[in-house]
């Protein structure tokens, strides 16, 4: 599995022990990706300050773009590196009231259909990330090959090289 990793990443993920190879590359949508499929699946990946930072001001505007063109995506979530009790307990650095905060997010949820994986933590959210791409590939996969199946392109192909 390849994974894409956007060039923007500050504290970019390594996947280390995960069986994948990662790239570095611009995503339009998105953190992580699917190489050859990131117009199909991406993640985006969030710290528990950096959330709180797109759901006031410029940032939420910005975030509401994302989160917009992430809804043509076949797939897409975003992963927090927090759990949702440190969000409602309001264990960060915003002024933002924590109900205010987790409507948002709910909100956010409904409009755009788009889960909020709460990880708990940064190698939470390395596996959930992974995992999240990898089941994706299966599920894809297996839909594409039941398409091709359909159409025959495995039996033109053997036609063709006999």
């Amino acid at each position: 599995m390849k994974i894409i990793r956007d060039t923007r990443e500050q504290a970019p993920f390594t996947f280390g022990g995960y069986d994948c190879e990662v790239q570095a590359g611009t995503l339009t949508t998105g953190d992580y990706a699917l190489a050859g499929l990131a117009d199909r699946c991406a993640v985006e990946r969030k710290s528990l300050d950096d959330l709180l930072g797109c759901l006031t001001g410029e940032g939420r505007e910005r975030f509401q773009r994302e989160l917009a063109r992430a809804a043509g995506l076949d797939c897409f979530a975003v992963v927090v590196e927090a759990s949702m009790p440190d969000m409602a307990e309001g264990r960060y650095r915003s002024r933002m009231k924590p109900h205010a905060a987790m409507q948002s997010v709910l909100a956010f949820q409904v409009r755009y259909k788009c889960p909020f994986i709460w990880a708990g933590n940064k190698p939470g959210a390395e596996y959930a990330t992974y995992h999240y791409l990898r089941h994706y590939l299966r599920e894809a996969s297996a839909r594409y090959a039941s398409i091709v199946k359909a159409h025959g392109v495995e039996a033109q192909r053997s036609k063709s090289n006999g």
